[in-house]
């Protein structure tokens, strides 16, 4: 069992590899804040070829080295796609990060999502329908994360074309008006253009779509696009990323307890249990 102690704990047990494993250890990002050098010298750090997490020994070690003199500044508890964004914004800030995940990176709800990155289609219907300059606000937030996580992983998100069958000519008129407006508040964040198929075209595309909905015939599709993305393994560079700039991140650890101060109100430590050994340290 390895207690883990916070910035402004008193002592702590260290991890007899600590010292070696610092030798092997990245240099954290030097800026304390989210200034555009810091995070300038973090796509620099990450962008490197030789980039990549330290071993699982070497992640450990400094996580059980953390002492009152050198505490860690957070410990985030959890690896899924929450607990890793907020491991690598912290890391990028210049704060000494500490991350553990009980099983595996993105084992729970965050790799059985939709796996869709979408714009907000949803909210811009409503933002019209009922006038709400909120909904708008999400809508060009959602284009705008959309866009930046595609653009920061290529290689895990790629744009998806989304397929509306119509039945009649009222929705025909009704989802093209609204994906083209849809298109023009993307602007420069547009993925590609929505379009309308024929009948023809539309079973082209899609030779199991259904032609008739009871007594109505397809009058054809419109096609609009959002962005798709491998959640996973998108979880899994986030963590991969948070070590790359200095982040301390370990799987298979779970936490058992929390080390609090002499009054019980202060939390400042956390004992950690490694699940794959067992063993306690």
């Amino acid at each position: 069992m390895a207690a883990w102690r916070l910035r402004g704990a008193g002592t702590a047990l260290a991890a007899s590899s600590a010292l070696a494993a610092a030798a092997a250890w990245p240099s954290p990002v030097s800026a304390s804040d989210s200034s555009p050098a810091a995070l300038e010298a973090a796509r620099q750090l990450v962008s490197r070829p030789d980039a990549r997490p330290p071993p699982r020994s070497a992640q450990r070690a400094v996580l059980a080295g953390s002492t009152a003199a050198e505490p860690l500044d957070m410990l985030v508890v959890g690896g899924g796609a929450t607990g890793c964004g907020v491991a690598l914004d912290a890391a990028t800030r210049g704060l000494r990060v500490g991350l553990v995940e009980r099983e595996d990176f993105s084992s729970g709800t965050s790799s059985r999502s939709t796996k869709l990155i979408h714009g907000g289609v949803r909210y811009l219907e409503k933002a019209v329908f009922n006038l709400d300059y909120g909904q708008l606000k999400l809508v060009f937030h959602a284009l705008k994360e959309r866009k930046q996580v595609i653009e920061n992983a290529p290689h895990l998100c790629h744009a998806l074309p989304c397929m509306t069958p119509c039945f009649n000519w009222f929705e025909v008129i009704y989802y093209w008006f609204g994906l083209k407006f849809y298109d023009i508040v993307a602007g420069k964040r547009l993925l590609h253009l929505s379009r309308y198929y024929s009948v023809e075209e539309s079973v082209e595309l899609f030779p199991t779509l259904a032609r008739n909905d009871g007594d109505r015939s397809l009058r054809g599709t419109v096609v609009y696009y959002d962005g798709q993305m491998n959640d996973s393994r998108l979880n899994v560079g986030l963590a991969c990323t948070s070590a790359v700039v200095g982040a301390a991140v370990l799987n298979y650890a779970e936490v058992v307890s929390l080390i609090k101060d002499e009054s019980g109100e202060r939390v400042i430590g956390a004992r950690i249990r490694d699940t794959l050994s067992g063993r306690i340290k």
